[in-house]
Order: structure tokens, then sequence, then C-alpha cells
């Protein structure tokens, strides 16, 4: 049978442990999970895995244990914190929620979702998700892993986004009024886990009841609309290195791709050949090899344009910075600075 109960008992045994998350044996007990836990993994896991998010998490809450706390953080230290999560306005928004929270509403989140919805980087699934698990509410939450679920327990055939509100309505007749937290977080364990691209139906809890099982159907589904190709953009990246081993930066601009993020110095990135933007008058060398990067939208080639530097070295944009940690940096920034770095080394070696 495909009902709540049926799920709830096969999450009480196999729920997934993550720092954020109160146990069921706890949930049931009536230990209710920390507000501020949920919201910040919920943003962070907006297209993120979760693998990806819990070192992310426990360092951001170790750092900014309260809400208080990442409030009154520089922007500068929050962006660096989040380097190599991507898609970085997640990072300005949960800046401006803290300090909201903090600020209007004595450190407390609102409790339903309308009013969530009304704060930066809260849209309808985390607003969902945050009232369910945080408060308990009778929330519908629907993410890729319930949407995968939904499509098969009643296989829906047509195509992903056509029927996304198709499988929403199909969620919300599913969602109990009691344990609502752990409903949303059982269906959503069961997509990520049993119910993946390749289904365990022999283990699953909805087996019996499951249309998409019964007809063989269970791993074609849910469809999708083939995607667009990603257009290709290219640019030159440049990475200058001083007499005493500082590294020039620059700080992108607020708006746009790694906007406010601390980068190496590069020319616009565009669909033509770029066109040549260095952040000091020297002698460049361009290197063979390319950095490759895919964003969400689109592939990116960047050409590396090394130079090392005297050290008293005026920038016509940008500082040197003396200490440099590459982790700190977007993965793009990183993947130019370890090619820039190494190269430097070189030329080093063979003087």
């Amino acid at each position: 049978m495909v009902n709540a109960d049926n799920l709830l008992k096969w999450y009480d045994a196999q729920a997934r442990e993550m720092p954020w998350r109160v146990p069921p044996a706890q949930a049931k007990a009536g230990k209710r999970p920390d507000p501020y836990h949920i919201w910040l993994s919920e943003v962070m896991l907006q297209q993120t895995t979760v693998a990806a998010v819990h070192k992310y998490f426990l360092a951001f809450t170790t750092r900014w244990p309260d809400v208080h706390a990442l409030a009154r953080a520089k922007d500068s230290a929050v962006m660096g914190e989040w380097a190599g999560l991507g898609y970085y306005a997640r990072a300005r928004n949960l800046l401006k929620c803290a300090r909201i929270v903090s600020k209007n509403m004595d450190g407390r989140f609102p409790d339903t979702e309308d009013a969530l919805r009304t704060l930066p980087g809260i849209g309808p699934y985390t607003a969902a998700a945050i009232a369910a698990i945080a408060f308990q509410r009778q929330a519908t939450v629907v993410d890729a892993n319930v949407e995968r679920v939904m499509a098969r327990i009643h296989a829906i055939c047509d195509p992903l986004p056509d029927c996304k509100q198709t499988l929403r309505d199909l969620a919300e007749a599913l969602t109990p009024r009691h344990r609502a937290g752990d409903y949303a977080q059982a269906v959503m364990d069961l997509g990520a886990t049993l119910c993946g691209k390749k289904p365990a139906c022999d283990a699953c809890p909805w087996q019996h009841g499951c249309v998409a099982f019964s007809n063989g159907t269970a791993a074609e589904l849910p469809k999708k609309r083939a995607k667009p190709a990603k257009p290709h953009r290219q640019g030159i990246a440049y990475f200058a290195c001083r007499a005493d081993g500082a590294i020039l930066l620059e700080t992108r601009p607020q708006k746009g791709l790694l906007g406010g993020m601390l980068c190496l110095p590069c020319s616009a990135w565009q669909a033509e050949a770029p066109i040549e933007n260095p952040p000091l008058k020297a002698t460049w060398q361009a290197l063979n090899t390319p950095v490759n990067h895919v964003f969400t939208h689109f592939h990116l080639a960047l050409t590396v344009h090394v130079t090392n530097v005297a050290q008293n070295a005026k920038p016509l944009r940008g500082e040197f910075v003396t200490r440099v940690d590459p982790d700190a940096l977007p993965s793009v920034m990183r993947k130019i600075y370890q090619l820039g770095i190494s190269a430097i080394h070189d030329s080093k070696g063979r003087n």
C-alpha cells in the first residue's frame, strides 16, 4: 500500500544520518530540530548533493552557531566559506536573510510557508521544507527525488517539467498531518536511495501499489524533455605573482556569476574571441593548457596568462594578496590558481 504509515515505518528504521537532522526516534520523543540548522541546510542543498553539503554545514555552524552570529559575519568571510558550493547568489541571500531574521524577528524564523517565502532566498520548496521539518506544518515538500517517486508510483509518463504540477498534486494528496517533518524527509530519502536512478524496488516500502513497478517501467520514469545544448564562452584569466609570492586578486561585481567573490582577474566571458584586459602592465605568457569549466547554463574555456612582477608593481585593478587559500576560491578559480602557480614554479626552476 502506498500511504504515509508504510513509508514512516521504513523511515524509522532506515533514515539517513545528517548533521542537521533529528533522528526519527528522538523526533517521536518530542525533540525538535533547530530552525536555523534546517534553513541553512536547505539553502545549501539547493542544486547540491547531501554529500557535498555535509562539510560546509559543519564549517558554517562551527564558525557561526546561530543566526545572530551569521548576521554579524563579514560578507567576504561568508563568501569565502561558501567557495566551492557554487550558485553564489545563495550565499548572498543567506546573509540578507540572516540579517533580517536577526534584526527584525529577534532571531526566530517564521513558522508558515507564506511568511517564510517573504525572506530572501526562500522559494516554494525551501519554505515548505522548513515549515514541515522545523515546525511540523502539513506542507508538501517536492524536490527532484519526490518527483521521481510520484512519477513512478502513479506511472506518470508525461515528461518533466510539463508534469510538475501533476506530481505536486499527487504528492500533496499523500502528505499526512501527523509527523509532517519526518514524512517530508522520508519521501526525499526514499527518492534518494531505493527509488534513485536505478530503482531497488524489492526493498521499497511502497512496492505494492506502485504502478510503475507492476508494469515494469520504473527505471524509465520520470521522463524528461531533451535539454538544449549549452553554449560555449571563452575568456582570458590572469595570474600575476609578485616577487614576494603575493598573487593578484580582485573582487568581482556583486551582480552576475561569482558576484562579490575574491577571484583571479579575467577578461569578459563571451561567445566570440576574448578581448585582452590585463590587470597590470607586464610581460604576459599564455599557457598552452586552457582551463575548462561547466556552469549551469554554459561551458567556459579560459586561456591562462601568467607573469612574474617586481615588488613595486602597481595593478590597474585588484590587489596583491600575500597568503592565498586556494580552497577559499570558487572552483573555476582554483583551477586557474593551480595551473598558474605550477607555471610560475616551473619558470623559477628553469631560471
